[in-house]
């Protein structure tokens, strides 16, 4: 229900507050003078986080959670025979998803820097985060990932100043009031909600005309949709890229570890060397995007290159989750052959023996649509192991198995080999890997949870 009016909210009650965007939601909303409640299946790092800020949060959905309040909000996996919601429908409370909620936060900002692309959001946010704290920038910042920084996706501060992730899942980054809209590329991916890629590029110029009037976009001109759709716009249009844009670099160099470094340009004048402590190209294009958008909130070029030099990932983004016998295992949220390829390319850069990648595909329609031909991505790993399609929000019509990805894979690279679950992956580990190795599991379903396994 979008006529609801937050400013007569009192108490708001969440289904699913334990998830990450929805409890840094329920934070920002507390800290403006909400009550909060909350419900969830079990508690984690957020759950906790919450109550120690004293929002109470009841594990398990039943109808005695809700109580009376003014407002229920449900995240997209909340389905609406949820007891909870049920009860609210039958109690006349108005109910309102996830993405509206954030909309409307966004309506009661003076400034909303809203961070959109298929790739790299989640890391440009959080590097934002992270100049912001050097800057002594006080935003109010919402982070789609777990930043170590923030202790969790949120830092609340002035409400007039709003950094968000805009997700572009089921359009609903359209529901923003953006004064700064940054896109970092488009690609084909969601194609379960979407009709094709015309559809997502639709929806990105869709996203592009809400920047409010006088506003500003960034765009990564190095990809051609994004160039494209800045060329259309009217609003005021700032460029980055690796080698043109207002800003770009020169002189790319990698250290041991690959991470790299570069000559940060602006307008042609070189401002300085910058260091990352991340691997790969593709988060030299996220370090340009989070400078773009810092220099137009005033941060000053040092507390930039000093923060962006101390970044680490938010986890589930290249994390190191441990060493067994000198064998390192690394794991990334990466589950689209675009950030495939990149995630691969920075961990080839990193010192190891052999590279083995670890994928498990969120979906049978991101299995049917993306890898099931002409399936490239994989290329700069020695042996890919696919795991059992996890199904994410679908049902198994038999129409594409994992076996169908590996012999796509091996069209190419002949490197893929199919092994269903994650104790048959760590078998086959104990056989064939060898101290020095790296292994790097990918992919957006329970994989980052199994990965323990294999510790």
């Amino acid at each position: 229900m979008t006529t609801v009016d937050l400013d007569n909210c009192k108490k708001i009650h969440f289904i699913g507050i334990g998830g990450c965007s929805m409890s840094g939601l329920a934070q920002i909303l507390a800290a403006q003078g909400h009550e909060i409640t909350g419900s969830d299946r079990e508690r984690g790092i957020f759950t906790a986080q919450l109550e120690k800020i004293g929002i109470p949060v009841s594990i398990g959905h039943t109808a005695e959670n809700v109580g009376a309040p003014d407002l229920v909000v449900y995240s997209a996996a909340i389905k609406p025979d949820n007891p909870e919601r049920v009860y609210a429908r039958e109690q006349g409370i108005p109910e309102m998803e996830r993405s509206v909620l954030l909309g409307k936060m966004s309506q009661r900002s003076a400034q909303v820097v809203a961070i959109a692309g298929c790739h790299g959001k989640t890391t440009i946010t959080a590097m934002l985060a992270h100049i912001a704290k050097a800057a002594r920038l006080n935003a109010t910042i919402h982070v789609g990932g777990f930043v170590d920084i923030l202790q969790g996706g949120v830092q609340v501060g002035d409400p007039d100043l709003f950094i968000t992730e805009a997700c572009e899942y089921v359009q609903s980054f359209l529901t923003l009031s953006p004064t700064l809209a940054l896109i970092n590329n488009i690609d084909n991916d969601h194609l379960d909600c979407y009709r094709d890629f015309a559809h997502i590029v639709e929806t990105f110029r869709a996203f592009i005309s809400l920047v409010r009037s006088g506003g500003l976009v960034i765009g990564n001109i190095d990809d051609p949709e994004v160039k494209r759709l800045l060329a259309e716009t009217s609003h005021r249009v700032l460029t980055y890229g690796l080698a043109q844009g207002d800003c770009h670099t020169a002189d790319i160099g990698y250290d041991g570890l690959g991470n790299p470094s570069f000559t940060l340009m602006q307008q042609g004048v070189p401002m300085g060397r910058v260091q990352l402590s991340v691997p790969g190209t593709h988060n030299i294009l996220n370090a340009l995007a989070a400078y773009a958008v810092a220099e137009q909130l005033g941060c000053d070029f040092e507390s930039y290159r000093s923060a962006i030099g101390g970044y680490h990932h938010a986890k589930r983004r290249f994390e190191l989750l441990g060493e067994r016998d000198g064998l390192r295992i690394f794991h990334d949220y990466g589950h689209h052959p675009s950030e495939i390829r990149a995630t691969l390319e920075a961990a080839s850069r990193v010192p190891h023996g052999r590279l083995f990648c670890v994928f498990q595909c969120n979906s049978y329609t991101r299995a049917k649509t993306l890898f099931s031909e002409n399936v490239t991505c994989f290329a700069l790993a020695d042996e890919v192991l696919v795991t059992d399609i996890y199904p994410g929000r679908e049902v198994d019509t038999g129409l594409i198995h994992a076996r169908d990805m590996v012999r796509a894979i091996n069209e190419s690279a002949q490197n893929a080999c199919y092994v269903p679950t994650f104790e048959a992956v760590r078998a086959w580990l104990n056989e064939h890997a060898r101290p020095g190795d790296l292994v790097l599991t990918l992919g957006s379903g329970d994989v980052y949870r199994q990965s323990q396994l294999l510790l």
